[in-house]
């Protein structure tokens, strides 16, 4: 809903004066700007909440829609804090430090200062671990809310396989994966994505000339929409058999499909990009346990 400015003024005044504890009779303009931000971002939260938006669906005043609002950012914030908690006990960063600087050491300090009748609308932290999902246009809770729900799908993704199977395909990826800033779900599910174009079991560990020449033949014969949609049905049969249907999870994966075939579409034209891949002491097919 459109507010008009008389409308907001009154709810950023007010604001100012919590903020200043009357002590001052006024406030700076970059200050009065990030007031008005978060009087926009709570009624804007308001409005997006599905518990509210039956009683914003009429017009209510702009104090109202506020308030509401600000109970919605709440509500997300102890729901997001309560997903968190409940991920700490077994959460895996699999050495890769980028990961656990973000959730484990990052996320606390966002609870700890995140003000959310002051600055709801900031995000306090960068949360450098990428993910596959694209977060730039959310900010505050939205961000952080939505960063956590992607990172319990990842760590649902990769407790499907031996924590050690996980290590060893990152390490052939990169073998200072510790350090890399590059997302861990990613080049795992790269992996299976390799095994299921050829159709070669996971539990099959060898990778020869066989397979590089089949998957060389997919990959540059054919237009890349018949692969994807090969590899959503895939996926989405693997995610039933092996973690409970989980539509997000399918989902999730099903974003990094395209960029996944395209590398290795680049890599086919350019030889055998997997030799190295292939002398490795096991593979993605030590997989999935049950």
């Amino acid at each position: 809903m459109n507010y008009e400015m008389e409308e907001l003024l009154p709810l950023v005044g007010r604001l100012a004066e919590k903020y200043t504890g009357l002590e001052h009779t006024s406030i700076t303009y970059e200050r009065a700007e990030r007031l008005m931000e978060a009087v926009l971002y709570c009624i804007r939260e308001g409005e997006l909440s599905e518990e509210n938006f039956l009683a914003l669906s009429e017009r209510r005043p702009a104090r109202e829609a506020y308030e509401l609002g600000v109970a919605a950012v709440e509500r997300k914030t102890r729901e997001a804090l309560e997903i968190y908690n409940q991920m700490l006990p077994n959460f895996q960063c699999y050495e890769n430090r980028c990961l656990y600087d973000t959730f484990v050491k990052g996320l606390p300090e966002f609870f700890k200062w995140y003000d959310i009748r002051f600055a709801p609308q900031e995000t306090l932290l960068t949360l450098d671990y990428p993910l596959l999902k694209d977060l730039s246009g959310l900010a505050g809770i939205d961000r952080i809310y939505e960063f956590i729900r992607c990172v319990r799908l990842e760590q649902e993704f990769l407790q499907g396989f031996p924590g050690d199977s996980v290590r060893r395909m990152l390490s052939r990826h990169d073998r200072s994966y510790r350090s890399m800033v590059e997302n861990l779900c990613e080049i795992v599910y790269g992996a299976l994505v390799r095994h299921m174009l050829v159709k070669k079991p996971l539990a099959e560990e060898d990778w020869g000339e066989e397979e590089t020449l089949q998957l060389k033949e997919i990959l540059t014969k054919t237009e890349l929409t018949e692969p994807v949609r090969l590899i959503e049905q895939r996926t989405a049969e693997l995610v039933e058999n092996y973690y409970g249907a989980n539509r997000e999870l399918t989902e999730y994966l099903s974003t990094a499909i395209g960029g996944i075939l395209t590398r290795l579409k680049q890599g086919a034209l350019w030889g055998n990009p997997f030799a190295a891949e292939a002398q490795g002491s096991t593979s993605e097919s030590e997989i999935l346990s049950e």
